[in-house]
Parts: C-alpha cells; sequence; structure tokens
C-alpha cells in the first residue's frame, strides 16, 4: 500500500472523467461492499466495472488526462494509479454490462456515483468465489462478502 494512497479522491476522479466522456460504470469490488453492508472493508485497490463497448484507447486517455497512470492491460481488466497512490481497476465483462444498467446511485463527497445494487454484487461474489482457479483466500473473502451483504454484520461493540 502507499502512503498517503485515498481511495475517495481516485474514485471520485475516475468517475468525473467517466461521466465526462458519457462511460456507463458501476462500482464494484471491496468498496462497494462496504458501501452496501456499511461496514468498512478493507480493500488494495478501487474497482469499477466499465461497459465493454466503451473499452479502447480513448477511454485511458481521458483517465491519463485526468491523473491516473496505466499500470497493466490484460484480457478483461485494466489497472491504473491515481495520483495518490491509490491502485483502480477498470472490469471489462460482458456479463456486467447489464449490472451496469441496473447500477444504484450513492452520494460521496457531493459526487454521484454509480454502484452495483446489492443482488448482483451477491450474484458476482457468488460467481467468483465459485471459481475453482481462484486463490483460496480470495474465494473466503469473497464468501465473507456475501455474508457482509445478506445481514451478517458486526455490532459496533462487538470488536474484531
Amino acid at each position: 500500500m502507499v502512503d498517503g494512497a485515498d481511495k475517495v479522491s481516485a474514485l471520485v476522479d475516475c468517475v468525473r472523467a467517466l461521466d465526462a466522456a458519457a462511460v456507463p460504470y458501476a462500482l464494484i469490488g471491496g468498496v462497494a461492499v462496504g458501501l452496501h453492508s456499511r461496514v468498512p472493508r478493507a480493500t488494495l485497490d478501487t474497482d469499477l466495472a466499465v461497459r465493454t463497448s466503451c473499452r479502447g484507447p480513448e477511454l485511458i486517455d481521458a483517465l491519463v488526462v485526468a491523473g491516473f497512470e496505466r499500470r497493466g492491460e490484460f484480457a478483461r481488466s485494466v489497472n491504473l494509479r491515481h495520483a495518490s497512490g491509490e491502485p483502480l481497476r477498470l472490469a471489462f465483462d460482458a456479463e456486467l454490462d447489464a449490472m451496469i444498467d441496473r447500477a444504484e446511485t450513492f452520494r460521496i463527497d457531493g459526487v454521484d456515483i454509480r454502484v452495483v445494487s446489492k443482488s448482483d454484487l451477491i450474484a458476482m461474489k457468488r460467481r467468483a468465489a465459485a471459481d475453482p482457479s481462484r486463490r483460496r483466500s480470495k474465494a473466503l473473502r469473497d464468501q465473507a462478502d456475501i455474508e457482509l451483504l445478506l445481514g451478517d454484520v458486526p455490532e459496533a461493540d462487538e470488536g474484531w
């Protein structure tokens, strides 16, 4: 992790760039789990699903102009780093396109942010946890996320 990395600034800056380019997206992953469960969720990066038809060099160029550095490109994702040091991953998966359409809006730091619905997030986590090629520690984290999303939330004074 990078000292000073700022998830909120990275998310807000990314969303502003995506909105300016009229690119449909939805926040997914651990940050989305934290928002839906109302329990802070440790995660190394910020993940967003982006409509597959929008993948292209223009999208990445717009994010570079917004202060992101390209860190790697893969078959279904692009890794970026915000100026604060926060890692950000854009996921491109046709199975997520309909979830992007159903996304809900959360207001964070005065910005409307599209977040995949709780039921879609649970479905994503179930799909990931069932993947036999997934590292066991990640599959267990996915299962724990499902339980959080279903309401197995600790009491404030319960301790961890």
